[in-house]
């Protein structure tokens, strides 16, 4: 593909050929959040700018909090793979994908630096403006992809995000005992709970039963909204955190 106008200001144009059309003419109206999950910056974006590859995203931020812009925002780049959110399958053709440097699970889980945090804030906040995308709908690749995916990951500063206006996040309750459900339960509480986690946007059915597919959809939400432990299993802390920021969506208040 030729060079582009970046759409964000601080972006340096590197362009990716791994892009096409979005779906019916939709417009963006979600950010999606990744890490590399690579050894190195510079390979992961070199994979993301092969035709080989088969993957690209529309940004690209560096440790030190450089961006590089890989594909139009009006375009569909290929960030998400099999996915969906409140009832739609075809995630990139409604969102924006930011890829963010990070060895991620295979890395050891690093940090993520102060620089990079600061520029992920800066563009999300400039994407989130321009399209008018609402708090609730800056979302990780795991949401939106439970077990196949579980980027960014766990260590990813949701909280911090927050605080500067991106996303949508309520403090998570303590990690107490009391009653919880795991794989293998069935029942009407188990009911109650996918219909929680299916209103707030996973692609969780109701079925009455606490399966492998349930188990990953709560360690997704965990790793989102609950990351101190994410075990698939839902405590007090899991249900009651999900239940306030169901509380919290606009549509619901």
């Amino acid at each position: 593909m030729t060079a582009f106008e970046a759409d964000f200001s601080r972006a340096v144009v590197q362009p990716s050929p791994n892009h096409g059309e979005r779906r019916d003419g939709r417009k963006p109206d979600m950010i999606l959040l990744h890490y590399t999950g690579m050894g190195t910056a510079d390979g992961a974006l070199d994979w993301l700018c092969r035709s080989e590859s088969q993957v690209s995203s529309h940004y690209f931020v560096f440790e030190d909090g450089r961006v590089m812009q890989l594909v139009p925002e009006d375009r569909r780049a290929w960030h998400a793979g099999k996915s969906a959110w409140q009832g739609e399958d075809d995630i990139n053709s409604l969102s924006i994908g930011i890829e963010i440097a990070n060895a991620g699970h295979p890395g050891g889980l690093p940090d993520f630096p102060d620089a990079q945090v600061e520029a992920v804030v800066e563009l999300c906040r400039d994407c989130g403006q321009r399209w008018a995308i609402a708090p609730e709908r800056v979302l990780g690749h795991s949401d939106v992809a439970p077990v196949r995916k579980v980027d960014p990951g766990e260590k990813f500063p949701w909280a911090r995000l927050a605080v500067e206006g991106v996303g949508h996040w309520v403090e998570p309750a303590a990690i107490t005992g009391g009653r919880f459900f795991q794989k293998g339960d069935v029942g009407q509480p188990i009911e109650a709970l996918q219909s929680m986690l299916s209103l707030y946007g996973y692609g969780t059915e109701i079925t009455g039963e606490f399966s492998e597919k349930l188990k990953g959809e709560v360690e997704a939400f965990q790793r989102h909204f609950r990351p101190e432990r994410v075990d698939g299993i839902a405590d007090f802390s899991t249900i009651d955190t999900l239940h306030r920021l169901l509380s919290a969506l606009p549509r619901f208040s």
